[in-house]
C-alpha cells in the first residue's frame, strides 16, 4: 500500500453515491449525512436503517448501474467484492474517488476513525488494513484530549487573529501560542490539579522561565499550530 494523503472533504451539499442497503451501508449513511452530504443509495435490497432518513436520502431500490455515479462527488461502495468492483471501475472512468468498505482493493479512498470535539477533529487510519487498531486508537486519542479542549480551540483563534493583523512570522507563532494556553492554567499553581493533567508529561518549546504551568499535550507536527 502506498502512502496515503490525509485530507479532510467538504460534502456539505454535494452528491454523494453510496452502493448497499445494508447494516454497514446504513452506518456510513450516517457518518455523510453528519457531514452535510445529498446522499444517493443504490441497493437491491435497502434495510429500515436506511429508509428510516425518509426524504433525507435518494433511494434506488435496484442493481448498480455505473451511471448511478454520474454526478457524484464522493462513491462509497458497501456492497458486494463483485459489486464494490464494478462500483470502482466506473468510478475509475470517472475519476471518482470511491471508498469500498473493508476492501482496501476496490478502494482508492478510506474513511478514518474520527474524534470531534469543540471544533477539533482528529482522524486516524491504517490504509484500510487494520481498522480494529484505528477503532483502538481512536479511543486513546479521546481520552487524552481535555475535557476543556473548547477554551483551547477559542484562544488558538484569537491568537491567529491577532498574528495575521499583526503580520507575526510562522516561527513564532507556535511558541506565542504555546504561553497563551499556559496562561489559560496559570491561576493553579499546582500542575497536577488543572483540567485532564492526569500524568502525561508537558511538552513546550517555551523556556520554563518564560511561561507559567504547562498544559498537558502530545508534540504535533509544526504547520499543525499555524
Amino acid at each position: 500500500m502506498p502512502d496515503l494523503l490525509p485530507l479532510f472533504l467538504n460534502v456539505t451539499d454535494r452528491r454523494v453515491a453510496l452502493v448497499g442497503g445494508g447494516r454497514i451501508a446504513a452506518a456510513k449513511l450516517q457518518q455523510l449525512l453528519a457531514a452535510g452530504a445529498r446522499v444517493t443509495v443504490v441497493a437491491p435490497d435497502i434495510g429500515e436503517d436506511i429508509r428510516s432518513h425518509g426524504a433525507a436520502v435518494q433511494l434506488f431500490e435496484r442493481r448498480f448501474e455505473p451511471s448511478d455515479l454520474d454526478g457524484a462527488w464522493l462513491v462509497v461502495a458497501a456492497a458486494t467484492a463483485e459489486v464494490n468492483r464494478a462500483v470502482a471501475a466506473a468510478a475509475e472512468e470517472r475519476r471518482l474517488f470511491v471508498n469500498a468498505v473493508d476492501d482496501p482493493a476496490n478502494a482508492t479512498a478510506y474513511l478514518s476513525g474520527v474524534v470531534r470535539r469543540d471544533g477539533v477533529t482528529l482522524a486516524i487510519s491504517t490504509s484500510g488494513d487494520a481498522p480494529a487498531l484505528t477503532s483502538l486508537l481512536r479511543e486513546a486519542f479521546d481520552a487524552l484530549l481535555p475535557r476543556d479542549l473548547s477554551a483551547w480551540v477559542w484562544q488558538a483563534r484569537a491568537e491567529r487573529v491577532t498574528w495575521r493583523r499583526d503580520a507575526v512570522p510562522m516561527e513564532e507563532r507556535k511558541p506565542r501560542l504555546l504561553r497563551a494556553l499556559n496562561a489559560l492554567y496559570a491561576a493553579t499553581a499546582d500542575p497536577s490539579q488543572h483540567a485532564d493533567a492526569g500524568t502525561l508529561p508537558a511538552i513546550s518549546t517555551i523556556p520554563s522561565t518564560d511561561r507559567g504551568p504547562d498544559i498537558p499535550w502530545l508534540h504535533a507536527p509544526e504547520d499543525s499550530w499555524l
